[in-house]
């Protein structure tokens, strides 16, 4: 059961996010200290609710990809017949951390021009991996006295997986989706070097103009989206853990 304190601090963060990019303008005393003037304390270029939206919308679609991707391969390798197409399953879900994601926003640039194209090429691939091998981590330990059983009341393979199988491994698979998820948070701020719509275009023009209080701007909403997102992933591994009696690392 969640605190008290738990609770208030899930709060105040979640207040503290929505006004820094609902009204920065309120935050002007804070970021003033470390800008060159007062007057570029706060950024205002672009919307930052426009460019938080964006770039929330990126990692989204992103690591949904990823994840259907990840864990259709991790069933199809964790199926008998599947099982000798292991290791390639493994090396497409390694290619995303082989190649840094700069590298990958560079050879996709000229394939999909410059916007948010290339950054969902490298969000996906690097969201791969944490999910695919949670996934097989989650198939590989189901509880075979349940499978049993499930098999014993005639179900057919396509039911074991549905109403069986995919229920109890979804807190482990979660857990990869999480991992997934936050690290594309912070990632996704690279994507404005090839003009995707993201926070990073925030912090990016603090470090051209040598700006201080855009790059704490930038950086302290993406730090803030990270540390509710994975809280709120924690909160929904602990809840299903509980209904399915798995137990999830965290």
């Amino acid at each position: 059961m969640t605190s008290w304190p738990g609770l208030v601090l899930r709060g105040v963060i979640l207040a503290l996010v929505v006004a820094l990019v609902t009204v920065p303008e309120a935050f002007r005393p804070v970021f003033a200290p470390v800008a060159p003037t007062p007057q570029q304390a706060i950024y205002t270029r672009t919307s930052i609710l426009s460019l938080a939206m964006s770039h929330l919308a990126l990692v989204a679609i992103a690591c949904a990809a990823a994840t259907i991707v990840a864990v259709t391969l991790a069933i199809a390798v964790s199926r008998p017949g599947g099982a000798a197409f292991r290791p390639l399953s493994r090396t497409i879900a390694n290619v995303g951390q082989t190649f840094p994601p700069v590298a990958v926003l560079a050879l996709a640039v000229p394939a999909l021009g410059f916007g948010s194209g290339p950054t969902l090429v490298a969000l996906f691939l690097y969201g791969l991996l944490p999910v695919f091998e949670n996934a097989m981590t989650a198939f590989a330990t189901l509880p075979k006295t349940t499978l049993d059983a499930a098999r014993g009341m005639g179900l057919t393979r396509a039911q074991r997986l549905w109403q069986v199988e995919l229920p109890l491994a979804l807190p482990v698979i979660l857990t990869g989706v999480r991992l997934s998820v936050v690290i594309s948070l912070g990632t996704a701020t690279i994507g404005s070097t090839v003009a995707a719509s993201t926070l990073g275009e925030v912090i990016i023009a603090g470090l051209l103009t040598n700006n201080t209080a855009f790059v704490l701007q930038g950086g302290l909403i993406v730090g803030l989206f990270a540390v509710l997102i994975y809280d709120a992933f924690v909160l929904l591994e602990v809840w299903l853990a509980r209904r399915t009696g798995r137990a999830t690392t965290r």
